[in-house]
Order: C-alpha cells, then sequence, then structure tokens
C-alpha cells in the first residue's frame, strides 16, 4: 500500500510540473524569445538635430528606414536615414525622445534593424566601423589626416574626459579637435561604441560651441 501511495505522489508532482511548465511558457517565463539580430553594434546616441525623426548613418545610404528598439523600456522609433554621420546610426532628437529613458542621451541595449529587409550595401563597413577619410557630401570634410569621418557627438557619463570608439582599441589616445573654434581635447578610449569616436560629456564641454552638442567639422588624431 505504501509503494503504491509513493507511486501515485510522483506521478502527481510530474503531472504538476509539465502543467507549470507549460504555463510558465505561455506567459513568457520559462521561455525567452531569441535575441533579434542587430545590424549595429555598440550605443546609440543622438545629434541635435530638429524636424521629425530621423537618423543619419555611416553605413546606410539616404532613404534607408531602420528600426530602433531601446531594449530596457521596449520603444522603439522606426526612421529614415536622411544623410552621412560617423556613426552606424545616429538619431536626431526628435527620435531619441521616442525611444530613451527620461534623463539618458545614450541607449548601450538596443536592437537597430532594416526595416525594408534589404543587405547592407556592398562595401560597406562592418557595424561599428567607418573608412577613414570619407568625405561627407554637402559638408565640409575634416583635414585629410582626421582618423574618423562625420559628426563627433557625446554620452553622458560622470567621469574625467574619454570616449569610446568603434575603431580604436582601449587604451588608444586620440586628440579631437573642434574647426569652428579650434578648441581641442585628448582622451583616452575606455571601451566599445557605434561610433568611430564618441566623447564622453566632459570630454565635450571642452570643446563644444555653447548649446551645441554635434561637432560637425572637426580633426581626430590618432596620438602614438
Amino acid at each position: 500500500m505504501k509503494v503504491q501511495r509513493r507511486h501515485v505522489l510522483a506521478a502527481s508532482v510530474a503531472v504538476l510540473a509539465a502543467v507549470g511548465v507549460s504555463v510558465g511558457t505561455s506567459f513568457g517565463f520559462a521561455d525567452t524569445a531569441p535575441a533579434r539580430s542587430s545590424v549595429c553594434s555598440g550605443s546609440v546616441t543622438f545629434s541635435a538635430e530638429g524636424g521629425a525623426p530621423a537618423a543619419t548613418s555611416d553605413r546606410f545610404p539616404v532613404g534607408t528606414r531602420l528600426r530602433v528598439t531601446n531594449l530596457d523600456n521596449n520603444r522603439a522609433a522606426t526612421v529614415t536615414v536622411t544623410g552621412p554621420s560617423g556613426s552606424c546610426v545616429l538619431l536626431n532628437a526628435a527620435a531619441m525622445e521616442l525611444v530613451r529613458e527620461p534623463g539618458k542621451n545614450v541607449i548601450r541595449r538596443n536592437v537597430v534593424e532594416r526595416v525594408d529587409g534589404a543587405a547592407p550595401p556592398a562595401g560597406a563597413p562592418a557595424p561599428g566601423t567607418v573608412r577613414p577619410g570619407a568625405a561627407s557630401p554637402g559638408v565640409p570634410g575634416p583635414a585629410p589626416r582626421s582618423a574618423c569621418s562625420g559628426a563627433i557627438t557625446f554620452f553622458e557619463e560622470a567621469a574625467g574626459p574619454a570616449a569610446t570608439s568603434g575603431q580604436f582599441p582601449v587604451g588608444t589616445r586620440l586628440r579631437v579637435t573642434n574647426l569652428d573654434n579650434n578648441r581641442a581635447t585628448t582622451v583616452t578610449v575606455t571601451g566599445p561604441s557605434g561610433s568611430c569616436v564618441l566623447l564622453n560629456s566632459a570630454a565635450m564641454e571642452q570643446i563644444r560651441e555653447p548649446g551645441k552638442n554635434l561637432v560637425r567639422r572637426n580633426t581626430v588624431e590618432v596620438l602614438r
């Protein structure tokens, strides 16, 4: 009789466990959906560009539609690339407002998807890289010796002047000069990002003009 009761108890536990897994899966507890593939790597930040939600890119041509999702709050924005920049994707102010968390100017956990489903353009750089010396049509380019192309922006960080980069390894020292006011800052790369060079707030304060969060005309030099 005791043996029979043990068998019944074991069978009951097995049934309850199966039900628990089934219920948990249906509510998303026991099974996590596979992560979506992102066409860009690194953090996403923004420029001070006005207008409707849009983006610039060093990888995708003008007219490309991208969906940027902030994985920390699941908010997303679908934007059209309107011009070149030094990032795989650089949101404008309106697009960033749609996806960012209050008080944050950088989205570290994100997914960038190409909405039209097309493959990256032939010869495009890998996510987070740029072609040194590439010119931006219609925008005065940096001096030929610049190691990066496109505009430079920043992310919020309570630290001394520093930068992150999708092109240079940690420890690389860079001198970034704003050609509009000839102010320069020397920074060390402290981690990866989706830009050739992305300054932190302290470094940006050293070179930017009042009220501007973007340095369009710049020179980036690698210090040996």
